[in-house]
């Protein structure tokens, strides 16, 4: 079995035909996490985990390039307390897209609302990170303390994941690791009771399917590689990072 903990079906990628993208996931062991990026896309990720008895659950947040939308941060708590709900993000800073100054720091503001959300709701809190790591970090350091949460489709450095593993985070790998050896070394080091799984999906899809849209199925493509990497069995990845999205999550 395994857990694609971070994935987006709640999208319009996916609006057709979401239901045969989730059962084909079931036919192979694999139960997913969707993950909003706004209020619609939140709604309708904790929609979509209603529609199935087991091995469906939602995260709702907003993006952090998205923080030019005007946001109900009451309605996010209010909608969170869902059992279905067993995340907050996704949430973040990405500087990647974002240069204007401003926008950064309104990004650093409402990530502190995330965070302050998912202490009060018990709930993980699900990072969005990009080119803006060390921010990131120091936002958790002085904000977190206590909460447990996942550093989504990790690209940072060794040292950086040292940094957010003693803060207590997991650390979550996608498909890119499938295709480039950059993160190598940090797959190597991160240990296995602090690492997850994903898809991201419909974005960046691994070896063999790259090109096409990623889906949930596909997670087994990063957790081989990352038991390839680890010199590990992919029984034992998918053991184990299975128990740790269950731990982590309480699913």
């Amino acid at each position: 079995m395994l857990i694609d903990t971070h994935t987006h079906t709640n999208l319009d990628d996916f609006k057709d035909d979401y239901d045969e993208v989730i059962k084909r996931a079931f036919l192979k062991d694999i139960w997913m996490i969707n993950v909003g990026v706004d209020m619609p896309t939140s709604q309708k990720a904790v929609e979509i985990a209603h529609k199935y008895t087991e091995g469906v659950y939602a995260v709702c947040g907003l993006h952090p390039n998205d923080v030019s939308l005007d946001f109900d941060f009451k309605l996010l708590e209010k909608i969170s307390q869902d059992e279905k709900v067993v995340g907050i993000g996704e949430t973040g800073l990405d500087y990647f897209r974002t240069k204007d100054e401003d926008k950064k720091v309104k990004q650093i503001d409402f990530f502190m609302k995330h965070i302050k959300i998912a202490k009060k709701l018990n709930k993980v809190l699900v990072v969005h990170c990009r080119d803006a790591h060390d921010d990131a970090i120091k936002t958790l350091k002085a904000n977190a303390e206590g909460t447990a949460g996942v550093i989504h489709f990790f690209s940072g450095s060794k040292e950086q994941a040292k940094k957010y593993i003693d803060l207590g985070f997991h650390i979550s790998f996608a498909g890119v690791i499938t295709f480039t050896r950059d993160y190598d070394e940090v797959v190597k080091y991160v240990p296995i009771d602090r690492v997850l799984v994903e898809t991201d999906a419909p974005f960046v899809a691994p070896v063999p399917n790259r090109g096409k849209r990623n889906e949930p199925s596909y997670v087994k493509f990063t957790a081989e590689k990352l038991a390839e990497i680890k010199g590990m069995t992919f029984e034992d990845v998918a053991t184990q990072t299975t128990k740790n999205a269950r731990e982590l999550f309480k699913i």
